[in-house]
C-alpha cells in the first residue's frame, strides 16, 4: 500500500502542476475577453469544454460525468474570477 500511495502522490503532484499551467493561462482570459466583447459566462465555451473532456474521459475509460464535474468546478471558479474583473455582459464565445 506505501509504494501504491507514493505513486499516487506522485500523480497528484504532476496534476497540481498542470492545474497551475491551466490557471496561468485562465487569467489571461479576461482582458481578452473584455477586448473582444467576450462574456465571462459564454455557454457555448463551457458546453464545448464540457463536451471534449467526456469525449476524452471516455476514450480513456474514465467516468465522463466524474470528470466533467470537476471541469465544472474549475470552469465555475474561473467564470467567478473573470466576472469580478470585466461584469457579466457581452456575447458567447
Amino acid at each position: 500500500m506505501a509504494e501504491l500511495r507514493v505513486s499516487i502522490d506522485a500523480i497528484d503532484d504532476a496534476l497540481m502542476d498542470l492545474l497551475a499551467e491551466r490557471f496561468r493561462h485562465t487569467d489571461r482570459a479576461p482582458a481578452l475577453k473584455a477586448r473582444e466583447g467576450i462574456a465571462a459566462r459564454a455557454p457555448g465555451r463551457v458546453q464545448a469544454v464540457l463536451d471534449h473532456v467526456r469525449s476524452k474521459a471516455t476514450d480513456r475509460d474514465v467516468d465522463p460525468e466524474v470528470v466533467a464535474e470537476m471541469w465544472r468546478i474549475m470552469i465555475e471558479a474561473v467564470i467567478a474570477q473573470e466576472e469580478a474583473v470585466i461584469g457579466t455582459g457581452g456575447r458567447d464565445g
